[in-house]
């Protein structure tokens, strides 16, 4: 991170210093025409400062954030559940997303180019899409787990054994890894023209360059299927609490209908339907907010990610890039 900043420092100051060595030797004429140009060089340099900035607090969150999750988990033996072990590898996904997707992006931006090689690029390409699928099924795991939890908590812990839990997270990082490593490795992910354009190109460029049908079947496996899942899971789990809210409210309302005389009754069953409204509202809320966080984030890059397999000059790379730091910063939330 150091040596990247350095690398931004340094074009900053070397444009400065152009710019008064080249208005020394000016005309007056000229003079006005080359303060603007200088100004605009300064003001970019300074927006490109601003927004490396901005992608290392990003990729500083992430790691540290889900570090502290880990930490959380095996300090504090109340947390350690079987339903927990879900968060605990959501968490080891979303490390290696700022860990090594993140910030070998970072560096590819920084320098211009991809200095890593061909080879490694394939690496780099398999493990983004492998982490944030991964990331994505994970949570899909932890709502059928809350799901199932709160449904039906009696028989809970007898469908969810540490066994099934295990093979779950097992299923999650093998789909995510055949999603990703088989159809890279194989070459089946990249037109056939994009090895011929890498070759005559001097400086590699590391970036996704999908057919269109792998952009179909990645999108609708990594997001589209599991996003439709998990809005239909918490759709369903939030009409099931406020019914067994409803429910609760009927079955304590008759109790206090012969002690309505009773100000301390009265009182107390008010009390009680104020709780179940906060209750209610609350859960309302974090549905809300987890759901709207992760659709943020994520749809408007899987949108793209399809038009970009048919069309590929129809993005702009910086739209592109721009709405890929977007999902990744959902590892960071």
């Amino acid at each position: 991170m150091e040596n990247n900043l350095q690398i931004i420092n340094s074009r900053l100051n070397l444009s400065i210093v152009n710019c008064i060595m080249d208005k020394n030797g000016l005309l007056n004429e000229s003079y006005s025409h080359l303060n603007e140009a200088c100004t605009t060089s300064i003001s970019t340099l300074l927006t490109n400062y601003a927004n490396i900035t901005l992608l290392v607090v990003i990729i500083v969150t992430s790691i540290v954030g889900n570090l502290m999750v880990w930490i959380a988990i095996y300090s504090d033996r109340r947390l350690r559940k079987l339903g927990n072990l879900f968060l605990a590898s959501l968490a080891l996904a979303d490390l290696f997303v700022g860990c090594f997707v993140m910030t070998f992006e970072l560096t590819n931006t920084l320098i211009g180019h991809w200095i890593f090689g061909q080879r490694f690029c394939d690496i780099w390409i398999s493990s983004d899409v492998m982490c944030c699928t991964a990331s994505i099924l994970h949570l899909c795991a932890i709502s059928l787990d809350r799901y199932l939890h709160i449904k039906d908590p009696l028989r809970y812990n007898h469908w969810m054994t540490r066994k099934v839990t295990i093979m779950s997270i097992a299923c999650v990082w093998l789909i995510s890894a055949l999603i990703s490593f088989v159809p890279v490795g194989l070459g089946w992910h990249k037109p056939s023209y994009s090895e011929k354009l890498t070759r005559d190109k001097e400086k590699f460029q590391c970036a996704l360059d999908l057919t269109p049908s792998y952009a179909i079947i990645s999108s609708m496996i990594s997001f589209y299927l599991p996003c439709i899942f998990m809005v239909a899971l918490y759709t369903r789990l939030y009409l099931y609490a406020r019914k067994h809210v409803k429910n609760i409210k009927a079955l304590i309302k008759p109790l206090y209908i012969d002690n309505s005389s009773d100000k301390r009754n009265n009182s107390d069953v008010s009390s009680h339907h104020q709780n179940h409204h906060i209750k209610d509202h609350k859960a309302a809320i974090t549905l809300g907010v987890i759901m709207g966080v992760f659709l943020v984030c994520w749809v408007p890059f899987f949108c793209i990610n399809i038009v970009a397999g048919f069309c590929k000059t129809c993005i702009p790379v910086g739209v592109f890039k721009f709405l890929t730091w977007l999902g990744w910063s959902n590892s960071s939330l």
